[in-house]
């Protein structure tokens, strides 16, 4: 799965979690870092990404619109870049088969 970092996580978490999800991108990268929500959305679906939040925002467009995308939405509040890492490693067998799953466009980790 290639996940798609939203402004408000470290673009750090590319590189970090490359081993478990290469092709991954964020959204400064992808010049997106000042786009609205549906331009990041759109983005993200015709270039196979999910995007990765903490944002309830790309919730609320996945029950609206259905995936793809798929949206991971991470509840941890204040955290480091370190502590979301963790997260993700964590549940990479979780997000494996939420990826396959197509009856659900929203998968929370927290």
């Amino acid at each position: 799965m290639k996940l798609l970092f939203e402004q408000n996580l470290s673009p750090k978490l590319v590189t970090r979690l490359a081993d478990l999800f290469p092709g991954s991108s964020h959204v400064l990268t992808e010049g997106l870092d000042c786009a609205d929500d549906d331009l990041v959305w759109e983005h993200a679906k015709v270039n196979g990404f999910a995007i990765v939040t903490k944002d309830e925002d790309y919730n609320n467009l996945s029950v609206v619109r259905g995936s793809p995308p798929k949206v991971l939405w991470i509840q941890l509040g204040n955290c480091t870049t370190i502590q979301v890492e963790a997260l993700l490693r964590v549940h990479f067998s979780d997000i494996e088969a939420f990826e396959q799953d197509t009856s659900t466009g929203t998968l929370v980790l927290g």
